[in-house]
């Protein structure tokens, strides 16, 4: 079978064929049709997950949506060990835990599904589970010009928020996230403190998305309200941030933790279901590119630079 294939850590994977593989008891083997690209790939691939990476030479792909040989179900599928112990998605066949799999809507696009899996559901969750958006509520968005933010503003807008400003580094991802529903906008670049308490307005937001971390939570903390919800997805601008305790406890704020594997199979099955549908009906929208197998070296290098895109290989 044709596969994505990682023979050095820290090069992208090139194009190669291995042998078909066979699923053990508990598992399942998938034709693959779409395989997404993720930060946390490259950083598998790259030696530094804090969870180690796969014996090389091995197949990447933490992702993937693709149809169960027996059956003929359509499913998504992450984690059990996917593309982080174990072979991955990256490939025309890959293994996964039947207990991993979730059910797609057939109506829809195997490349958009998978777009709408670890990234659509790190927009989506925190925002409809984990801290749930208020009906009227002010929302700062942060790193809202990635796929996971867009989600993320999209979400706020869907489920009520009464104003919703988007913070993120790159102009043109910033128009995409006002015509995404984003009431305001404030690039991160420079000093931006104020103009990131004007664009909130006088009372603050009230919950902060925050896929960063690093030096702009701060800056956001200072633009919350009195006990606002901060729920945080990921480490984007960099792995520490330097809180005051006058932040957090003067103004009593709630600082909540996100994880997708950390997300119980049936609350996983159930929402992304309903993301999906939203996405069918137009509620939520995504820029996603298609890329063929062959093409998966330059792939790695655009998803290692970030922006762009969604990418997703097809194999």
């Amino acid at each position: 079978m044709r596969a994505a294939v990682v023979t050095e850590l820290g090069q992208p994977p090139s194009p190669g064929e291995l042998p078909e593989p066979a699923a053990a008891e508990g598992e399942v083997v998938l034709e693959v049709l779409a395989a997404p690209l993720n930060p946390l790939d490259v950083a598998v691939g790259s030696g530094k997950f804090y969870g180690g990476h796969p014996e090389l030479p091995y197949v990447p792909g933490a992702e993937g949506v693709g149809r169960v040989r027996d059956s003929g179900e359509l499913v998504w599928t992450f984690a059990g060990g996917l593309g982080m112990s174990r072979n991955g998605a990256m490939a025309e066949f890959a293994v996964a835990p039947a207990e991993r799999l979730v059910p797609v809507p057939e109506e829809a696009d195997p490349v958009l599904a998978g777009a709408l899996g670890i990234a659509g559901l790190a927009g989506w969750l925190p925002l409809a589970r984990r801290a749930p958006v208020r009906e009227g509520e002010t929302v700062l968005v942060l790193g809202a010009t990635g796929t996971v933010g867009l989600v993320a503003v999209q979400t706020a807008r869907l489920l009520g928020a009464g104003r919703i400003v988007a913070a993120g580094r790159n102009e043109q991802g910033l128009a995409q996230a006002r015509s995404a529903g984003a009431d305001a906008t404030v690039q991160l670049e420079g000093d931006f403190r104020e103009e990131l308490r004007a664009a909130v307005g006088e009372d603050g937001a009230t919950l902060v998305f925050d896929p960063v971390w690093g030096e702009v939570l701060p800056a956001a903390l200072d633009a919350a309200a009195p006990g606002a919800r901060i729920v945080h997805v990921g480490q984007s601008a960099g792995p520490e941030a330097c809180l005051t305790s006058a932040a957090v406890r003067g103004k009593q704020l709630d600082l909540l933790g996100f994880s997708s594997f950390a997300v119980p199979m049936d609350v996983l099955r159930s929402e992304y279901d309903r993301l999906v549908r939203h996405a069918l009906a137009g509620d939520i929208r995504l820029d996603v590119e298609a890329v063929p197998l062959e093409d998966v070296s330059e792939a790695w290098r655009r998803q290692a630079a970030s922006g762009g895109p969604k990418l997703v290989l097809v194999p």
